[in-house]
């Protein structure tokens, strides 16, 4: 990685963000403390909200930190197949007691707002998902003494996050749990690559400097991302499970319960392909869910809600890499250090094989 991004963490470790309340300030901190990169998820946030949040991540720590933004969202969802998807929940509202939520709640999630905070009070780092930012808004950033990361899943979303002026682009491959960061859904573009496969691909189409993200869980997998050409590692499944983590409970417990044993893609809960461990309602509704984000977010909100308060994580979106199975119940700061350590031991074993 460029020394700007380098200078920001001890650790080539980048906690993912997490939108959903998982990426708390707690969190971030720990993780910045502990010597990687913590980051705040400000999706589905107000603007307000992400503030505050930031104000109390800069009373944890004096280190530094990213914020995450997602995208404004184009309009081209067909409302035909979103009213079709709506009543065939209509029996998840009755078990529930909760109504469906509004799919024209809105699709911005207050982009400008944001941006105009991040502007007035910089942080160290901002990075985007669901698209690229205009290369005036990428050097307003910069101008305010920000770097930026693209998140792309191709080498041609990679070459526009370049041509826009990004410091770095964050490299999702198919593994990664929670949202495919894909600059727009497309149903007929397949499922995604793997993220050893990817990382080689993009090197060789752009100069930027590579955050490796998908199923990443232990330190022997950064030191393969390191070698495939990334410059650090981002993991969001591996701290979900820390006692910091805002994640719900019964979403923790789900990572490692032998109930839930495998992940798919799902367009169930948000109407976007998002990785989470199959549980009842994504087997009975992911193969109807149009592809409409964040009509179909709006849509099940609710039911979402009302399913974790009931203690039912059959009803949750349980958002999961890969690698869930491999989670590890440690503090964050704790965790940062094993990674290092796993990182530093397999990074000397491939040394002294390369020597022999």
């Amino acid at each position: 990685m460029s020394s700007a991004l380098t200078e920001l963490c001890r650790y080539p470790i980048v906690q993912a963000p997490m939108a959903g309340g998982a990426s708390c300030p707690q969190l971030a901190a720990a993780v910045s403390e502990a010597g990687g990169l913590g980051f705040l998820a400000a999706g589905y946030k107000t603007a307000d909200g992400m503030y505050q949040e930031i104000k109390q991540l800069r009373g944890f720590t004096a280190r530094p930190f990213g914020v995450n933004l997602f995208m404004p969202q184009p309009q081209y969802a067909d409302a035909a197949a979103v009213d079709v998807y709506r009543h065939q929940l209509a029996g998840e509202a009755a078990w529930y007691d909760t109504p469906l939520g509004d799919p024209e709640a809105g699709r911005d999630d207050g982009y400008e707002a944001k941006l105009a905070i991040l502007r007035d009070d910089p942080v160290p780092l901002v990075s985007f998902t669901f698209g690229c930012p205009a290369k005036q808004t990428l050097d307003a950033l910069k101008r305010a003494g920000t770097l930026t990361v693209v998140t792309v899943t191709t080498p041609d979303e990679a070459q526009a996050a370049q041509h826009a002026g990004a410091d770095a682009v964050c490299v999702q491959g198919v593994e990664a749990g929670g949202h495919q960061g894909t600059h727009r859904d497309d149903p007929a573009a397949g499922s995604g690559t793997g993220l050893l496969t990817l990382i080689p691909q993009i090197r060789e189409t752009v100069q930027l400097p590579v955050i490796a993200a998908g199923g990443i869980m232990r330190g022997s997998q950064i030191a393969a991302v390191l070698s495939a050409g990334a410059g650090s590692a981002q993991l969001g499944t591996a701290f979900l499970v820390c006692p910091e983590s805002g994640a719900n409970a019964l979403h923790k417990q789900a990572m490692t319960n032998p109930v839930f044993n495998r992940t798919e893609l799902t367009r169930a809960f948000s109407g976007r392909p998002a990785r989470g461990l199959v549980n009842r309602f994504m087997r009975e509704h992911g193969r109807y869910a149009p592809a409409a984000y964040p009509e179909v977010h709006h849509l099940t909100s609710g039911l979402r809600k009302a399913a974790a308060a009931a203690g039912d994580p059959q009803g949750m979106a349980l958002w999961a890499g890969q690698g869930h199975r491999m989670a590890r119940d440690l503090p964050a700061a704790q965790l940062v250090e094993v990674l290092a350590a796993e990182l530093s031991a397999a990074s000397a074993a491939l040394a002294l094989r390369s020597a022999s």
